[in-house]
């Protein structure tokens, strides 16, 4: 089995109609006190967190008080001088802001090394991104062409801060954990992780703890257990985060990306149907898919940079990538 032969350090879980076909946990949690990962054992998602942030940011679409085509720079003003004028809040959700990324991911080498440019214990909410979001001049003209940008959805973060009643995790649990019904997930401190959570480590055996934000933002860090990602998957195509109608704008194909399709947030299998969420960080490898009509949906969660694109891998051959 791929699990065992790819030595698979986390939880692979596989629905069809709802009904489980693969339920497995693998590997230790905490290496240091050999505690196991269990099937509901709480582990880091890296930027699949993408899509909650842009479920955050359509829900205030759908609630009247932004629009796609609103311009960044009506809703946080001049913090971010380097960002052209006529980007727009779709640009970000769609990575052709052109703006410039604070963590360009061509040009990082090893996953495991220190990518960060300030202290990550600094790092608790989308202000704390500022001095490095606005170093980066702009790449591209907005809209030009379809460009991963992480630092895009820290503005993301930011606009919805600006726009909203309250700070971006709380944001996010009212827009989308909560009518979700996610029942584990949340946004929590890496030096102060809850006991049910798997741990992140480095191919040498060391944690992660220094080499990511200390609380995720909106480009990734929103830890999760599987039946909850089931779980998700569920609401976002019954209409319970936002209407159908704006589910379907947002998993429906903007750009063709590097990967796959691309939408507002989510990628988009190589069966044109199939609807993704993945991350990569030091320590942290998920990805997670569902077909619309529920026909087919999985999860895989893995505590280290890399354990699960073998198995991704597999799942990809078998939608015909």
């Amino acid at each position: 089995m791929a699990i065992d032969a790819n030595r698979f350090s986390g939880v692979a879980t596989v629905h069809r109609h709802g009904v489980p076909l693969l339920n497995s946990a693998t590997g230790l949690a905490d290496r240091a006190e050999g505690r196991r990962i269990a099937i509901d054992s709480l582990m880091a998602t890296a930027s699949a967190t993408k899509g909650f942030t842009a479920l955050a940011m359509v829900s205030m679409i759908e609630e009247g008080l932004l629009n796609f085509d609103t311009r960044l720079r009506e809703v946080v003003g001049t913090q971010l001088p380097n960002v052209h004028p006529d980007v727009t809040i779709e640009h970000l959700l769609s990575h052709t802001s052109g703006a410039g990324d604070y963590l360009d991911e061509e040009q990082l080498g090893d996953i495991d090394d220190y990518v960060m440019s300030v202290g990550i214990h600094r790092l608790l909410g989308p202000t704390d991104y500022l001095p490095m979001l606005t170093e980066p001049a702009q790449v591209n003209d907005p809209g030009e062409e379809f460009v991963y940008n992480n630092g895009g959805y820290v503005m993301l973060a930011l606009a919805i801060e600006g726009a909203g009643e309250g700070n971006y995790h709380d944001e996010v649990r009212r827009r989308v954990f909560e009518p979700a019904g996610l029942e584990a997930t949340e946004f929590v401190r890496s030096d102060r992780l809850p006991t049910n959570t798997a741990r992140g480590y480095l191919r040498d055996g060391r944690s992660n703890v220094l080499h990511l934000p200390v609380i995720g933002t909106g480009d990734g860090g929103a830890y999760t257990t599987a039946a909850d990602m089931h779980r998700f998957w569920s609401a976002l195509f019954d209409g319970r985060i936002v209407c159908p109608e704006l589910v379907a704008r947002m998993t429906s194909i903007h750009n063709e990306g590097a990967k796959h399709g691309y939408g507002l947030g989510f990628w988009i299998g190589p069966d044109r149907q199939m609807v993704q969420l993945e991350g990569m960080d030091a320590g942290v490898s998920m990805r997670s898919g569902s077909h619309p009509d529920g026909s087919l949906s999985y999860c895989l969660l893995a505590n280290d940079s890399s354990g699960v694109w073998p198995l991704v891998r597999i799942i990809d051959g078998y939608l015909g990538g």
